[in-house]
């Protein structure tokens, strides 16, 4: 079952008995905790009805004996456990003693007035131990990780649609273009997108644009693509006022490789018929982030992308030792690649 299905099966009223959530997605596992308790503990009863757990500090035989404590004033109550360590293969705090196989023996006969959710911090479960398998026979284990490119789209598209407003076609991708990919900051500059535009209102590329902060890695992204349009006027622009910013051009020239370097690398599993998917995990990127490499990376010949990551080897080293003033350099760097591409 995936976190759609389960999402559905709760708003029909289809509650499972326990829930191990786990992925990187820590938004969406939050989201999905939300939902659980927004269906199941009415809003009155949620101090004494919904019942955190940190296991790095208490031992999962607590969360077992809670669960088979009768709620009181209420009809059933929620369980929030974090840190789910004994799920994973990592190594369990040694402080605290778990005994797992109390839980094991719960998750057989759970009680029918409380709901356990573990939130697991990783990216995937050890399968071989036997309370992961105890939890996917009776339980539901849903896997949170990074939306795919598309998937993160319609993400901000549906977000936007849930706040009350309407967006202009490119909004989304402009967003993503400024804000980046995490989903607790997008949530966020939606929310302030929304409220500037008013109940019913819409939302454009120029309002994303007035309002949302670029990060440095997001400058650096429209700069190292406007490079690669020939739009070498703009570039610039986006270099200086990084520097007005008060960032280091070490640092620039730095991110600038990293992103060269990340274009190359999907140039090259691209062709070796590697998926978005699996270039994403490859690299550590998001999809969308290899997405938007995988199109800068048409613009380029591996060549050409390893004779730039040469060219900003030695510009570091200059930097470094004082042979070139640090401004000069970047600009020099930029202009010199904007002159030599094609159809300059």
């Amino acid at each position: 079952m995936d976190a759609k299905t389960a999402a559905k099966d709760i708003r029909q009223g289809k509650i499972s008995p326990l829930y191990v959530l786990y992925g990187s997605e820590k938004f969406r596992m939050n989201e999905f905790a939300a939902l659980l308790e927004d269906h199941l503990i009415a809003k009155e009863d949620r101090d004494f009805a919904v019942i955190p757990f940190d296991l790095s500090e208490t031992p999962v035989q607590a969360v077992v004996e809670e669960a088979e404590t009768v709620p009181f004033m209420v009809e059933r109550k929620l369980l929030l456990v974090r840190d789910a360590s004994l799920f994973t293969a990592g190594k369990e705090n040694a402080k605290i003693e778990h005994r797992v196989e109390l839980l094991s023996e719960y998750i057989q006969a759970p009680a029918d007035f409380s709901v356990i959710v573990f939130l697991v911090n990783n990216d995937k479960l050890d399968e071989r131990k036997k309370i992961v398998k105890a939890a996917k026979a009776a339980g539901t284990v849903l896997a949170f990780n990074p939306l795919g490119a598309e998937e993160l789209l319609r993400w901000v598209e549906k977000g936007f649609k849930d706040r009350g407003c309407t967006v202009a076609p490119g909004t989304a991708e402009a967003l993503l273009a400024s804000a980046g990919t995490g989903l607790q900051g997008l949530s966020a500059e939606m929310d302030k997108l929304c409220l500037f535009a008013g109940a019913g209102g819409t939302v454009d590329a120029a309002a994303v644009e007035s309002l949302v902060h670029r990060g440095t890695e997001q400058n650096v992204f429209t700069l190292v693509e406007d490079i690669a349009n020939l739009r070498l006027d703009k570039a610039l622009n986006t270099l200086y006022e990084l520097l007005k910013q008060r960032e280091e051009p070490i640092k620039i020239a730095a991110l600038i490789a990293r992103q060269f370097r990340i274009i190359l690398q999907v140039k090259d599993l691209s062709a070796l018929s590697y998926s978005q998917g699996q270039i994403a995990s490859q690299v550590g990127l998001h999809p969308y982030a290899v997405k938007l490499a995988g199109e800068q990376a048409r613009k380029f010949e591996s060549q050409r992308l390893r004779q730039i990551l040469s060219i900003l080897a030695d510009l570091d080293y200059q930097m470094k030792t004082g042979a070139i003033d640090k401004v000069l350099g970047l600009e020099m760097f930029m202009l010199r690649l904007g002159a030599s591409a094609p159809g300059a």
